[in-house]
């Protein structure tokens, strides 16, 4: 069966000329999903020469389905940079996507988590406590980044020298996973020098003993993963671990700002601060497209997809998909079914940190809801990323 990319949309499919990476569609992309998602179950893009499925049966179909929608054949809308990440942990299938998984996810699990619970909180206190007496600073990079790039860092066991570049490479790691354009370009020379730094920097003697790294290391020397894996492995922590969740702070403090009957119910209730997290990651998923590649002809939403062809995931209009979440567009954090999200994907490559991700995000809300009565959000200014969503600033004044 030919894998050559089909460039014509299969019968059955709705064609549309709908540019999802303009400018304007990356700044607010919900009108554009909602148009897209009303047209019908699969589009065509015509201007990517690629199937766009926004609505959330579908979507999570194709996610549960990883031996006809397969990541081996690239996450990514581009050839160049599916190549680079062949093989690696979200450029594969089982069985091998699970030996690396199971290398990687070890201390992100519930129980390796555990131990750094305290930790976390006590890091989070006293952020929160030197925030709150100064008052008004920016959301973004005095709240949202700190755990992210100053407890993960240490975590990973990163060398001192190189993670203030962490910033930089992981926007630019997820602007590569789009099509073909300047963003794309102009990304690839800062993700090889994270490439680089993974090479040359976190290798054994330069990574701190008993961190996550160094664990991979030891894991290819004991077999369990090959010694060719480990650099790429290294990425997983670098790039991925941080947007997402810092993305993911930012907007829930903006969506408490902006509801603040929500914030209320919240202070409370703090037992919904779970609930609230995966609200707030519903209704401003911080990764909003994904992509995979079809393996074998499939059906999908009464349309049969061509083996070969590339099929974009939209996380961030599955979301809000009305066919799923009775008014989505809400922030309600008494959401019952808000944990049924996609935010974090779903099946054998949902979000590896994931369950750091929460904790972090829990530990920090943990400790507002004790002194916060309101947010006021000054000015503001969005990211712009062919893949991520989220806030670049956010000035805020805590009441």
């Amino acid at each position: 069966m030919s894998k050559i990319p089909p460039k014509a949309p299969a019968k059955g499919a709705v064609i549309s000329d709908y540019k999802l990476f303009d400018h304007a569609a990356l700044q607010d992309p919900y009108p554009g999903y909602q148009k897209l998602r009303d047209a019908g179950p699969v589009i065509w893009l015509e201007q990517y020469d690629m199937y766009f499925v926004s609505r959330y049966d579908e979507v999570k179909q194709v996610l549960e389905d990883w031996s006809s929608f397969s990541s081996a054949g690239g996450v990514t809308m581009n050839d160049e940079m599916n190549e680079k990440l062949k093989g690696g942990l979200l450029c594969s299938d089982p069985p091998r996507h699970d030996a690396l998984r199971k290398v990687i996810e070890r201390p992100v699990t519930p129980r390796g988590l555990s131990l750094l619970r305290e930790r976390i909180s006590n890091e989070a206190e006293t952020l929160i406590s030197n925030l709150w007496e100064q008052k008004t600073f920016d959301v973004v990079t005095d709240l949202a980044q700190h755990l992210p790039v100053t407890i993960v860092a240490d975590l990973v066991g990163l060398p001192e020298e190189g993670r203030e570049r962490m910033l930089d490479w992981a926007p630019a790691n997820f602007d590569c996973f789009g099509p073909l354009n300047e963003r794309t370009q102009a990304a690839f020379p800062i993700v090889a020098e994270m490439v680089e730094y993974a090479f040359t920097q976190c290798v054994p003697g330069k990574l701190k003993p008993d961190g996550w790294a160094q664990m991979i290391w030891d894991a290819a020397h004991a077999g369990e993963v090959s010694l060719e894996d480990a650099p790429f492995m290294m990425n997983d922590y670098m790039g991925p671990s941080l947007d997402t969740t810092i993305f993911a702070t930012s907007w829930m403090v903006w969506l408490m700002a902006k509801n603040p009957d929500q914030w209320q119910i919240l202070r409370e209730k703090p037992a919904l601060i779970p609930s609230a997290i995966n609200e707030a990651i519903r209704l401003e998923s911080p990764i909003q497209n994904f992509s995979r590649s079809v393996a074998k002809d499939v059906e999908i939403g009464g349309v049969t997809l061509p083996a070969g062809s590339r099929v974009i995931l939209s996380y961030g209009s599955a979301n809000r998909d009305e066919r799923k979440w009775g008014n989505p567009t809400e922030f309600d954090i008494t959401r019952r079914d808000s944990k049924d999200h996609l935010g974090f994907g779903i099946g054998e490559h949902n979000c590896v940190g994931q369950n750091l991700a929460r904790l972090e995000m829990r530990a920090l809300f943990s400790e507002l809801v004790k002194r916060v009565e309101r947010f006021e959000i000054h000015e503001f200014e969005l990211a712009e990323n062919n893949i991520l969503h989220g806030l670049k600033s956010c000035r805020v004044t805590l009441h």
